[in-house]
């Protein structure tokens, strides 16, 4: 039982990572120094996606589920979980295609860069302290 739990939990933590991958930049419109940890985050879930690694995260899951007597899986985590209920084997009969992913990877390689970009951009607001007069 505590297996299975932590393998869940390693699920938990790699959906949250891929939403920071993915959506991650946006917060530093907010908070300019989250891109010290975005940045290298999207690079390496966008470099995995392009080179076709497994991320360590899929390694941890497998491990705890075969501890806890259940089954592991030998494809990465987007491919397991993700794939099938964003694509049905219906559209891609013999699996996700290899240029899927170099395709995913160079988009979430971009929209950041895009991000990026315009937050670099974006017209810097100095705080100068209260305004005068109040």
């Amino acid at each position: 039982m505590l297996y299975r739990s932590l393998a869940d939990a390693a699920i938990a933590i790699h959906v949250l990572f891929i939403l920071f991958v993915v959506f991650g930049g946006l917060t530093v419109f907010r908070w300019p120094r989250m891109a010290w940890v975005h940045v290298p985050t999207f690079l390496w879930g966008g470099g995995i996606a392009i080179l076709g690694w497994i991320c360590p995260l899929t390694y941890l899951e497998n491990y705890l589920r075969m501890k806890g007597a259940g089954e592991g899986y030998e494809t990465s985590f987007v491919e397991h979980y993700l794939l099938p209920m964003i694509y049905p084997e219906l559209i891609f009969p013999g699996g996700f295609p290899r240029w899927g992913f170099v395709a995913l990877g160079i988009a979430v390689l971009a929209v950041n860069g895009a991000i990026y970009w315009c937050a670099w951009k974006r017209p810097r607001r100095r705080d100068r302290g209260p305004p005068a007069g109040g």
